[in-house]
């Protein structure tokens, strides 16, 4: 079960921000997960309360207003050729919406399954 988050700064449209979920949401189902498995946030915040470098690491463009930051938090163990598979199919689909990919960082956190309770306080596959 992924959960994505995303941040961005204010003020965003729900255009802009559906892009964005909606891009994730079809690179993950590329790499198997489920369509039903949809959890999304977004943090949408100030200028001063979401500071980054314009051109750290090594960006061909420099990043601007526009500036995406994706968390995926998913279940431990999936391979760098499920999360390059992932990463091609987002910078695609978000390429094909007009965004610049160089504006948008994704982080890739894992979790065991020990550590998600995903309702009523049970704990799957334990």
């Amino acid at each position: 079960m992924p959960l994505v988050s995303i941040t961005v700064r204010k003020p965003k449209t729900a255009e802009f921000k559906n892009t964005v979920f909606d891009s994730v949401h079809h690179a993950l189902v590329a790499v198997g997960v489920p369509a039903t498995d949809q959890f999304q946030r977004v943090f949408e915040l100030d200028a001063a309360d979401f500071r980054f470098g314009p051109d750290y690491p090594d960006l061909h463009t420099s990043r601007n207003d526009d500036f995406v930051l994706i968390e995926i938090l998913w279940s431990v163990g999936r391979s760098v050729k499920v999360k390059k598979k992932l990463l091609a199919e987002l910078m695609n689909k978000l390429r094909d919406a007009g965004m610049e990919p160089e504006n948008v960082m994704v982080i890739f956190k894992e979790v065991g399954w020990e550590n998600w309770s995903f309702a009523g306080g049970r704990l799957l596959h334990t």
